[in-house]
């Protein structure tokens, strides 16, 4: 593999892209005062907004690392249906979901389990959240981005010092501190903009050199069968199709509906019709993902995978297509446009995770009453802290034994996701649930899903006393199953005299519009189509 060479004109692309994506984000949020503007945006987001801050905040090097590391891997395309299945999860949070978290107002999420149980279930929330953030999703994300920063230089030097995964991650994270610390959501939202365009735009150009290089979709369909099938044998250790029945959608739902650095922007709505189309606008987008991400993981397993060796395996394939097949000039535009899809991550996890610990445990437990200015001195602060311990962490996710960067977000997100998307969904839909009922669901979760991960998961560490391997996804499912049954005795038992009235936020436009059900719709079959043709 020949060194990486970036030409002058892909240094001044790279440049030029940052200095004027960066300046105008900064320029547009220059006037963030109070806990709202820096939080939510003014409050005042609308959809091409929404919706492509959504994608660029989820497309990352989570995918682009992990997700194609798993189609270069054992899961092939079938890896796709996190994306696919995404798409259908957000008609439906359109259509029945956000309109109940609009019309409350609220900043966070753990701020609705308040108004529905008790503020002890929105303490236990804003907890789980902030610590799966910062030691899974912060870290993972800077691990990923510091990957292929050394994926891509090695071999080479930076200031005549050899790249080394601990350099680069420090390096995306200094240059995530500039941008994030100062711009709040509304500065995210803009950058977005350019960050979530350039995503799509530099994807589709590697897809297309990727496929001319192994002559055509016909000749990559025929070299990579095994790979290219969406339903996978039931003792599948990665996605079985036991999954795609249940233990999918849980994820899928949590991430879509209440996971705050993703759907931050969607409470930013100036209105429900914005938030509903930039939700819709953004499960179109979704639509696309897997063949800007997955498909180019697959043709770098066909052209290099003897190249998958050492730190990485796998999750090298989506770098090594940039390293060995983008020509240069293009090369600096996509490198760009993933040096975006990181900042852009990272500043949403960090900005949701500063504004929930402002919010939801600062302001509330700790001093009351707080100016406004100090809000958000106090959300820059915690997010600076937030980013220092990622940074210790993300070294230590190169370990072979996490098999895979992508599963090991996912397999840590099922301590919290299944409890948290139980307490919203049984909450919304069986009005007498008391309080109990949530803070129970949320408290079962890490126990349940913990001995399920020791006796029945697949890490290393736990050998001796597994019982059986099942997949994740299952695991998820069955901790959901069994917190919802615990929900319903104690809901039969002790249910409320009458339902719980939700706070309504006053002079806020709440007028749907009928298209969405008509685009949602549309999505949907677009999906089913999708999975016959590769079944």
């Amino acid at each position: 593999m020949d060194q990486l060479v970036f030409n002058w004109y892909d240094s001044l692309i790279f440049l030029v892209f940052f200095v004027v994506v960066v300046g105008f984000s900064l320029y547009k949020s220059r006037r963030e005062q109070t806990g709202e503007d820096y939080f939510l945006a003014g409050r005042g987001l609308i959809w091409p907004l929404i919706g492509l801050s959504m994608i660029a905040a989820n497309i990352s090097t989570e995918q682009f690392v992990g997700m194609s590391g798993q189609g270069a891997g054992i899961a092939g395309l079938a890896i796709a249906s996190y994306e696919w299945m995404a798409a259908v999860t957000m008609v439906i949070v359109a259509i029945f979901l956000l309109p109940h978290f609009l019309k409350a107002g609220i900043y966070t999420f753990p701020e609705y389990l308040e108004y529905r149980y008790s503020p002890v279930a929105r303490n236990i929330m804003a907890f789980y959240t902030i610590l799966i953030y910062v030691f899974v999703l912060v870290a993972s994300v800077l691990y990923t981005g510091g990957l292929t920063i050394v994926t891509l230089f090695q071999g080479a030097t930076l200031f005549g010092a050899e790249v080394t995964l601990v350099k680069a991650v420090w390096i995306v994270a200094i240059i995530t501190a500039i941008y994030t610390i100062w711009g709040g959501l509304k500065g995210i939202a803009w950058a977005d903009l350019f960050f979530g365009s350039s995503l799509i735009i530099g994807g589709v150009i590697t897809l297309v050199i990727g496929l001319d290089r192994v002559g055509g979709f016909g000749e990559f369909y025929a070299a990579n069968q095994d790979k290219m099938h969406m339903i996978l044998p039931a003792d599948h250790p990665v996605l079985p199709w036991t999954a795609l029945v249940l233990g999918l959608w849980l994820p899928n739902f949590y991430y879509w509906s209440v996971n705050q650095f993703i759907t931050q922007r969607t409470l930013a709505a100036k209105s429900l019709k914005e938030g509903q189309l930039g939700v819709i606008f953004a499960a179109f987008l979704k639509i696309l993902t897997p063949f800007i991400i997955i498909i180019p993981g697959i043709i770098a397993w066909q052209l290099f995978r003897e190249q998958m060796t050492g730190t990485g395996g796998t999750d090298a394939a989506f770098p090594l297509i940039i390293r060995n097949l983008i020509p240069g000039g293009i090369r600096g535009f996509i490198f760009a446009a993933i040096g975006g899809a990181v900042i852009s991550s990272l500043a949403s996890m960090l900005n949701s995770a500063s504004t929930i610990f402002t919010m939801d445990i600062y302001s509330r437990l700790y001093k009351k009453d707080v100016a406004q200015k100090e809000i958000v001195l106090t959300g820059r602060i915690s997010t600076f802290v937030f980013l220092i311990i990622g940074c210790l962490i993300a070294p230590v996710l190169a370990n072979p034994a996490l098999q895979g960067i992508f599963t090991y977000l996912q397999e840590f997100q099922g301590f919290i996701s299944p409890g948290i998307f139980a307490a919203f969904a049984f909450g919304m839909i069986v009005k007498k649930a008391p309080k109990s009922a949530g803070i129970t669901a949320l408290v079962l979760n890490p126990i349940i899903y913990g001995l399920l991960l020791i006796f029945f998961g697949s890490l290393p560490v736990f050998e001796k006393v597994q019982i059986a391997q099942v997949a994740f996804l299952n695991r998820m499912a069955i901790t959901f199953i069994l917190i919802i049954i615990v929900m319903t005795v104690i809901t039969y038992l002790k249910p409320l005299a009458k339902p719980v009235v939700m706070p309504v936020r006053k002079e806020f436009d709440t007028q749907a519009t009928p298209i969405i059900k008509w685009l949602g719709a549309v999505i949907i079959i677009v999906i089913v189509l999708l999975y016959i043709l590769f079944w």
